[in-house]
């Protein structure tokens, strides 16, 4: 008798299980990669088990959704209404890190649920957005506490974007400590870092293939990776769809190649705008306002990479991997030197968590670019790290 055919030994919380395993296949691979077969294979069941509790991938992938966000409200809800503002971002924080695995399908993956369900899911963090803001108005009676709360919160889901190993209290710490910092701070702090910097102009689009990727990103970013066609956008550029094939063996490598290209831009702007600065200070001032400013000017790729990147067979991701890292590795060097009390991990937290602020303040500005815009995000940026 097998395992599966035998009712007395199947776990009581198997759904719960089935939900854990499931966030954490569609983070890591996204909602249209992770397959039922794969879910359930990494339970060790099959995938007939899967759909006693859930009938299809949808079902279970709106139920993960919820799930995180509900765990969400419930613990700041736990929370009374006049605690201080690090005990909201610390309950937080307790949530977020404990499920760090799975927090990738309410950050990215829930554009993929139905108008109805996505609503609801927006409603719920609304819900978790004003009860942090509240907490930041009480505590800190600046402008734009919404905003505030949102970077906080950003700093605090940073870490379910990354690998980075640290131990769990030291991480809550580090995290809500960061949090803290971004939701004291005045968005109108650090006028003028938005004119440190200069980007290098984006290649003008000369070829076919800087004409496919140039319009691919846009449609990528507006529709989602998986709902475009090859044949969408090689109407874009006024080919035939068998044309795109002489130019990229699949889509795929469409977004690749222009994740490529974004992050040889990033590389160059950095090299252009660190040289010369020799005060580690000035040099993690100099990579925020680059950084803010690429964000800012590559919104659409920027958004589409964070999202679809996870989706991409492995040999495409490498070499954006290593790219990535590369980055990072500058990055830490100059907050090092800047904060030497910090060990290599701990950097590394901030820096990512300085990525997840500049993530959600920007979507809560639209992305409307101003120099305003820029230096309200680079300011709360710095605050992640604890540089002033």
């Amino acid at each position: 008798m097998t395992t599966e055919s035998t009712a007395a030994v199947r776990p009581r919380n198997r759904k719960q299980l089935v939900i854990e395993a499931a966030g954490r296949m569609f983070s890591e691979r996204g909602y249209h990669a992770a397959s039922m077969e794969e879910i359930a294979a990494s339970m060790g069941i099959t995938a007939a088990a899967l759909y006693r509790h859930f009938p299809n991938k949808y079902a279970l992938f709106a139920e993960c959704a919820n799930v995180m966000a509900d765990r969400l409200v419930a613990a700041l809800d736990d929370v009374p209404a006049e605690a201080s503002l690090a005990d909201v971002l610390a309950a937080a924080a307790r949530v977020t890190v404990a499920h760090r695995a799975s927090g990738g399908v309410y950050r990215w993956e829930a554009r993929y649920l139905d108008r109805g369900d996505r609503q609801a899911l927006r409603a719920k963090f609304a819900h978790v957005v004003a009860r942090v803001a509240d907490a930041v108005h009480r505590e800190h009676p600046l402008p734009d506490e919404h905003l505030r709360a949102v970077a906080a919160l950003g700093a605090i889901g940073s870490i379910t974007m990354h690998h980075t190993a640290i131990a769990q209290r030291r991480l809550e710490e580090v995290l809500v400590g960061s949090a803290l910092r971004v939701a004291a701070t005045d968005p109108a702090a650090a006028t003028g870092i938005a004119r440190l910097v200069d980007l290098p102009a984006q290649p003008v689009a000369r070829t076919r293939r800087s004409e496919i990727l140039a319009a691919a990103i846009p449609l990528f970013e507006r529709d989602g990776f998986a709902n475009v066609t090859n044949g969408r956008i090689a109407e874009a550029v006024g080919l035939v769809p068998s044309a795109i094939y002489r130019y990229f063996p699949g889509k795929a490598d469409i977004l690749a190649a222009a994740c490529l290209q974004a992050a040889g831009l990033l590389a160059q702007a950095v090299e252009q705008n660190l040289r010369g600065t020799a005060d580690p200070h000035d040099a993690v001032v100099a990579l925020t306002a680059t950084y803010v400013a690429y964000s800012f000017e590559h919104t659409a790729l920027t958004s589409v990479a964070n999202a679809e990147l996870a989706g991409l067979p492995a040999d495409l991701q490498r070499p954006l991997v290593v790219a990535q890292r590369e980055h990072i590795a500058v990055w830490e060097q100059q907050l090092r030197s800047a904060r030497p009390e910090l060990d290599s991990r701990q950097a590394r937290v901030l820096i990512h968590a300085g990525f997840g602020v500049v993530v959600e303040a920007g979507r809560r500005l639209r992305w409307r670019d101003s120099p305003e815009h820029r230096d309200a995000v680079a300011a709360l940026l710095m605050s992640a790290l604890g540089i002033r």
